[in-house]
Order: C-alpha cells, then structure tokens, then sequence
C-alpha cells in the first residue's frame, strides 16, 4: 500500500487546500460563465499556475531539509521541476488533439473552457488512481519500470514518424458510438449543459459526449505521460503533485498557443525524443550491466538539463520555419 511520509502527508494537506480552493475560484466563481477565453487571461492564469509550480518546489525544498541527509531536499526539489517540466512538454499532445476535437464538433470558443474545465476534474480524478496504482506496481513488481521503458520508446518511434492526428477521427471512436446507443440524447443541441429535462425526461447532451471523448482521449495521453515520470522518480507524492500542476495550467495553455500551434512545428518532435529519452533512462540500469559492465544511472541533474534544453531547442528550431512559411504565404 503506498503511503506518504509524514512530511510529505503535512505538504499533500497544504497542497491539497490551497490547489483545491484555487481549482474552486478558477473554474467556479472566476469562470463560472460561459465565455470565451482572451489571450490576456489565458496569458495571466498561464503564468499564474507556472508561477505556483516553481513556488511549490520551494515548499518541497523546506519540507525535505534534513541536517542527516544533506542532499534531500535538494534531490526532490530537483524532481518535482523535472517531473513538472516533463509532464507539461507532454500536454502538449493534448494541446493538439484538443483543438481537432473542437473544430470536429464545431464547438464555439466560449463554449470550449467548460468542457475544459470538467474535463480537467475528471483528468485529475482517473489520473490520481493511475498514478497511485502504478506506484503501487513498481513497489511490489520493479520490473514493471522496463515494460514502461520499452512501452516509452515504441510510442517515442510512433510519435516521431507518424502524424497520428492525421488518423484521428473521434467521430469514429468505438466508445462514442457505444455512449450513443445506451445514452437517451437530446436532440437539441446544448451547448451549456450535460444535462437536459424534455418532456419529462432527463437527457443527456451532445455536449456530454464531447466531454466523454476529452476525458477518454486525456487517458490515452496517460498511458505514456505517466510511465514517462517514473523515469525521473518513484515518488507518488512528487508523482502526483507534478502532475496536478501540468493539468492545472494546461486549460489556459490551450487558449493561450491554440491560435499559433502552427509556430510549434518541431514542438512534437522534441516531445517524441524526450519519451525516447526517459525510456532508455528506466531500460539503461538493467542493460548497462551486460554491456558497459556495471550499472549506469542517469542523475536528476542530466535529465532537467535535457528536458529543458529539447524543449528550448525545439521551440527555436521553429521559429524560422514558421517565419520561412509566413513569409512564403
């Protein structure tokens, strides 16, 4: 059974109020209307959840200060932002994925964050029981790190060459035709509701189905994200938490860069050498051995310096290609 130290149970308390009554104002109070998203608010709630990532570390630093493991706190600290870093580059997937959904359903800007937003709930929600129960595995089962490293690199190599957004057609998804059919639907479009009563009958919406096929695509987005931060660490606490935070700010992220995905063009080929990345780094201790004759480990100082530099690398790398492609239009 995992469990949390009780450092680290007193941190997940503070974490879980102060995040739990920032989800509430952000989604509920702030936006709890219908509308649609500026680029200046999704910039300010963009800077705001990084900002309180980076704050955050700091919190794990305090908390993990112990005068008889000097490099503790320092180690964690280390990966929880490499673990955030990680995740985040990953969402960016979703980002694309997201926006092809919507121009699929036609669904109209102001209308996008609260499927967003619940969708977000729902992705914190099956994403905790994924996380705690992978945990769980590669506590009792530690062989299960080099299933997810070969996992890792097979849908690196699948990423890397194959535009899978070309092939994605959620109209076509074997769990929206099966909600269809046991589903009493309106056929009044809602856009504002899951839920409607007509004639005295609840139904549910299309909206509800767009919903259902977020939710389900953000699970297939999982399947990789986190297997992929087991590389950096076995902590379900900086697991989980790191997480939390690459959800949090991917909302305002989408509307924040969903205009200019274009700019990005290398961004996902640098995502695909980063899971290739963390899949050599869970299947280089058991291969070492045999090849280089000992165990080789690659610290939470390399791997925060490759994160971060693919990332940067990849984002410059395109901007002369999307000025070269402006220019030419």
């Amino acid at each position: 059974m995992i469990s949390f130290s009780q450092k680290d149970s007193t941190l997940f308390l503070i974490f879980s109020v102060v995040v739990g009554l920032l989800i509430y104002l952000d989604l509920f109070v702030m936006n709890k209307r219908a509308h649609k998203l500026s680029l200046r608010e999704s910039g300010y709630w963009t800077l705001f959840w990084v900002t309180l990532a980076f704050s955050f570390s700091l919190l794990v630093y305090i908390f993990h200060e112990d005068p008889s493991n000097p490099g503790l706190a320092k180690q964690k600290t280390l990966e929880f932002l490499a673990g955030y870093l990680l995740e985040y580059s990953l969402s960016v997937d979703n980002l694309f994925v997201f926006i092809m959904i919507f121009a699929k359903f036609r669904i109209q800007s102001q209308y996008q964050p609260m499927i967003l937003k619940w969708g977000i709930i729902g992705a914190l929600i099956f994403r905790a029981a994924m996380i705690f129960s992978g945990a769980e595995l590669v506590s009792r089962f530690e062989w299960i790190l080099y299933l997810f490293g070969i996992l890792l690199l097979y849908s690196a190599w699948k990423m890397y060459f194959h535009d899978e957004e070309e092939d994605f057609d959620p109209e076509e998804m074997k769990l929206l035709k099966y909600a269809r059919k046991v589903l009493p639907i309106s056929k009044t479009f809602h856009p504002e509701k899951f839920l409607v009563k007509e004639h005295g009958k609840t139904l549910f919406t299309s909206t509800f189905l767009i919903l259902i096929v977020v939710e389900f695509s953000d699970i297939l987005f999982a399947i990789d994200s986190i297997p992929a931060i087991f590389s950096i660490t076995q902590d379900s606490f900086i697991i989980y938490t790191s997480n939390v935070f690459a959800i949090l700010g991917l909302r305002s992220l989408f509307f924040l860069l969903g205009g200019v995905m274009e700019l990005f063009v290398y961004l996902k080929k640098g995502v695909s050498l980063l899971l290739a990345f963390v899949g050599v780094k869970l299947l280089l201790p058991a291969f070492s051995g045999y090849v280089f004759g000992r165990v080789i480990h690659v610290s939470i100082e390399i791997s925060l310096v490759v994160i971060v530099g693919t990332l940067l690398f990849s984002i410059l790398a395109s901007i002369p290609h999307y000025l070269k492609t402006k220019k030419g239009a």
